[in-house]
């Protein structure tokens, strides 16, 4: 299991440990529960209320959820941006409950776990997954599923599931990751596509290919005379050295790694394509 999941699983197990054993649920409702009564003045609930669960049921299914596709994202994305989609995802779930559902409060993680559902099912539309861990079906189809039962929660009355922090969980999942898409790989793609074919035009983040400064003031003949005693002196073996490339050709080939990455994920990448781009990423932020 991955680190953030770990953190996740625990914080949300531990504060229903206290809970049922030291403050009792009415305590933590009214301390950490989302209520639109209450708020802006209690604004620190948009956070912590994803944390808090009404029943051990509740707390197992979300906590399921979270350990069936949690971990296989945050291998892809790294912890840092896992752990800022998922609560991004659980402030969406926030928001959506404010707008829409002003006269109930919410607790529970599910806002932020429709989110991670989302992601893993944009990731990975073809994968099967099993419907409450029973009903084999592919990811997408899981989603939609959700989608359809939340549907149905909006249009129940008589329903004590808050169907607004699900879907405002799904929408802000698909937000972030299509804003992430758009500032990340397209930036990059934009930047490389643009740099010039001749090197004087070159933006100061492309290093440019520099013969050997010449030898100012003295002779020519004493500077190659120089030149070959070094050489004689120190006999040492040619080495290879590599063709150095164009700037056409390494962009169209950091262009090359941006797709692999579209079609099929960060871990495709060998170690010496995530060199390449981590040298991209080093001469963007130089700029």
């Amino acid at each position: 299991m991955t680190r953030a999941v770990q953190w996740i699983l625990a914080l949300n197990i531990g504060v229903y440990f206290l809970q049922l054993t030291l403050f009792g649920s009415d305590a933590v409702y009214s301390a950490l529960a989302l209520d639109p009564a209450r708020f802006p003045s209690a604004w620190w609930t948009v956070g912590t209320y994803m944390f808090v669960h009404a029943w051990l049921a509740h707390l197992a299914f979300n906590m399921f959820t979270l350990w069936m596709f949690g971990p296989r994202l945050e291998q892809e994305w790294g912890t840092r941006s896992f752990v800022q989609f998922y609560l991004w995802c659980g402030l969406g779930g926030a928001i959506a409950h404010l707008a829409l559902a002003q006269h109930s409060a919410v607790i529970g993680a599910s806002g932020a776990i429709s989110g991670v559902l989302v992601a893993y099912a944009l990731r990975w539309p073809d994968e099967e997954v099993y419907l409450f861990g029973v009903i084999p079906m592919k990811s997408r189809w899981l989603v939609a599923a959700l989608l359809a039962m939340n549907v149905i929660f909006a249009l129940s009355p008589s329903s004590r599931i808050d169907w607004t922090a699900h879907v405002g969980g799904m929408a802000f999942g698909w937000i972030f990751l299509k804003v992430y898409a758009v500032g990340g790989l397209t930036r990059v793609k934009g930047w490389v596509s643009s740099v010039p074919d001749e090197s004087e035009d070159m933006p100061r983040a492309v290093p440019r290919n520099r013969g050997p400064m010449r030898e100012r003031g003295g002779n020519v003949d004493e500077v190659v005379e120089r030149s070959n005693a070094v050489v004689l002196r120190e006999r040492k073996p040619l080495q290879h050295i590599p063709k150095q490339e164009t700037p056409k050709e390494y962009a169209a080939r950091v262009n090359q790694l941006l797709d692999k990455i579209s079609q099929h994920g960060i871990g495709s990448l060998s170690r010496e394509e995530r060199r390449i781009l981590e040298e991209m990423s080093r001469k963007l932020r130089d700029q």
